[in-house]
């Protein structure tokens, strides 16, 4: 068949990388599986549920942190960077995991913390007993405060999470003493990056557990390490995750994407290298404004992915997502990069929440259950066109626990069981992410719906999990699970992550996006659907319908629904 195409990017080399058409499944530790019952899940829970994983069909696991942390930030605050905190298991624990996992042929990605420790970590500690201007604060972001006794803080920067960025300690004598920086917690001072000590410190930490085995390390606030000097006001939005394009946060901020932070990584990315193969690799959480300023993130020499927060905030239009994932590829292809799509994770509302709000209005940070809820049904149609859409996207994929599932945000939580700073620190006025890191349902009759062997969970799950549990879904036609599995067997068959990407001419509603991914060498050219709109489309005469995110009707493809289809000469 013929159609009108618009190449928008050419398929990658037959030898490329597994990292560049990877799908990477995001565990956030205490909700995916609790192996000791203590309604927290934990190593050994995860790695009995590795199978489950090695059968939907991904390619390596990202692990959220597991480090020694008093758990201020759900263990982004970390104290000890070498070992694995009681909570989640041992040492032992995570190498028993880390060979099965090998076994199964998945690749394991930990989590790494850089822009700040814990204040429990013993050199934060160290420095609250030494002197101003020691060695053991120049490790961190101390400063003077300003006017008469240094009562105010050193400049005007608001913390991510609601609040002051800055925090005055009381000196060994007791008298009130310097200030220290924390563009996130009071409990998550800053790490000083001019100081060699923390390179160093660093680098052996990658090392460390880079001979253990790893396959890379997704990298937490990338952005965020270098602040300009001098540490200027700034009268801007201090957020990095601000969803509105138009404010661009990042953009000329003084604490958000310095151009310091590049030969940072260009250190760890020479370090990794010399593990040879296969590559250990480097992603980026990088909330940077415009386009190409993340594409330096992914230059040759630095990180080999960066998640791409454009397509996750995209709101749910035709035109916008094509601007989106054309402007991606192009920023990308030009440092030689594969774009990393991705649609949820655990610092936004899940995007079968997410994408049943408004269109084009802002995404709130977390819903009380007093707010308007958003239509489950709606938000899951949507999400699983979403996934069907991104899975059949060039380049390398990120899938958050749970959306596998269909699981929504759990928007009806006790506000007295929250734990996310951000709603503590915001006055209760933002819920915060505690919605989206709900305990997952594994089986829908289990107590606890089978997340741990006791039924606890560290938040309770709402009961619009118990049908979504793995166990309901599993070998049932039509449910989002099997739809996953689906199109992750698809997309390896048919090599989408290597293919080439041309938009589909031919549909003149608007509210159609359609593209063809040919997968590798053009060997298997795919045809993309996603109708955005009210009324159905038709699909060209002789497309054989290979997998569909919903069913279809007489006329095509209805409403808030994407198909993959074969193409036939």
């Amino acid at each position: 068949m013929s159609l009108s195409l618009t190449p928008v990017h050419d398929h990658d080399a037959d030898d490329a990388a597994w990292w560049r058409h990877a799908v990477i499944y995001q565990i956030y530790p205490r909700s995916f599986a609790d192996g000791d019952g203590n309604g927290i899940g934990d190593l050994p829970g995860a790695r009995a549920k590795l199978g489950y994983l090695k059968d939907l069909g991904v390619d390596a696991v990202w692990f959220s942190p597991f480090f020694v942390s008093p758990q201020a930030d759900a263990g982004y605050d970390v104290a000890d960077y070498r070992d694995i905190d009681p909570l989640f298991g041992t040492l032992a624990d995570f190498e028993g995991l880390l060979q099965d996992a090998e076994q199964l042929g998945l690749k394991i990605i930990v989590d790494l913390v850089p822009n700040h420790s814990s204040d429990e970590h013993p050199w934060f500690q160290a420095a609250l007993a030494s002197p101003p201007g020691s060695p053991e604060r120049a490790r961190y972001m101390f400063r003077d405060g300003h006017g008469d006794g240094g009562w105010e803080p050193p400049n005007n920067w608001e913390s991510v999470f609601g609040g002051p960025a800055w925090t005055r300690v009381t000196e060994a004598d007791g008298t009130p003493g310097q200030w220290y920086l924390h563009l996130f917690d009071t409990k998550q001072p800053d790490f000083n990056w001019d100081n060699a000590e923390v390179h160093q410190e660093f680098l052996d930490i990658l090392s460390f557990w880079g001979e253990r085995g790893v396959a890379g390390f997704r990298v937490d606030v990338a952005a965020g390490l270098v602040k300009k000097p001098g540490l200027p006001d700034y009268d801007g939005t201090h957020d990095q995750m601000n969803a509105d394009a138009d404010v661009q946060p990042t953009a000329n901020a003084p604490m958000w994407d310095q151009d310091g932070v590049h030969a940072i990584f260009e250190s760890w990315r020479a370090l990794l290298d010399t593990y040879g193969e296969p590559d250990r690799i480097l992603c980026a959480e990088a909330w940077v404004h415009p386009p190409e300023r993340a594409a330096l993130y992914v230059r040759p020499t630095e990180f080999h992915q960066a998640f791409n927060f454009y397509f996750l905030e995209c709101p749910w239009r035709a035109a916008d997502y094509r601007r989106v994932i054309t402007d991606s590829l192009r920023v990308c292809d030009t440092v030689g990069a594969p774009a990393t799509w991705v649609l949820s994770n655990h610092d936004v509302v899940r995007h079968a929440t997410r994408l049943a709000l408004p269109v084009g209005e802002r995404r709130p940070n977390g819903i009380f259950a007093t707010d308007p809820q958003p239509d489950l049904e709606l938000g899951l149609r949507r999400a699983r066109a979403g996934t069907a859409m991104m899975l059949g996207l060039t380049g390398s994929a990120y899938v958050y626990q749970g959306e596998e599932l269909g699981l929504p945000e759990a928007t009806e939580l006790p506000d007295e069981l929250r734990e996310d700073p951000v709603y503590l620190r915001t006055g209760k006025e933002q819920a915060g992410r505690d919605g989206c890191r709900v305990p997952l349902p594994w089986a829908a009759g289990e107590p606890g719906l089978g997340f741990g062997p006791t039924g606890k969970t560290w938040l309770p799950q709402p009961d619009s999990f118990a049908p979504l549990a793995a166990d309901a879904q599993d070998g049932v036609e039509g449910s989002t699970l099997e739809l996953y599995r689906s199109l992750l067997r698809l997309r390896h068959e048919r090599e989408l992550g290597l293919g080439s990407l041309s938009f589909v001419e031919d549909y003149a509603d608007p509210d159609v996006l359609a593209f063809v991914n040919t997968g590798r060498n053009d060997a298997y050219p795919t045809l993309v659907v996603v109708n955005f709109g009210a009324e159905p489309v038709a699909l060209p005469a002789g497309a054989e319908v290979l997998v569909a995110s919903g069913p279809l009707v007489d006329e095509g493809v209805p409403t808030d629904t994407t198909v993959w289809a074969a193409l036939s000469e």
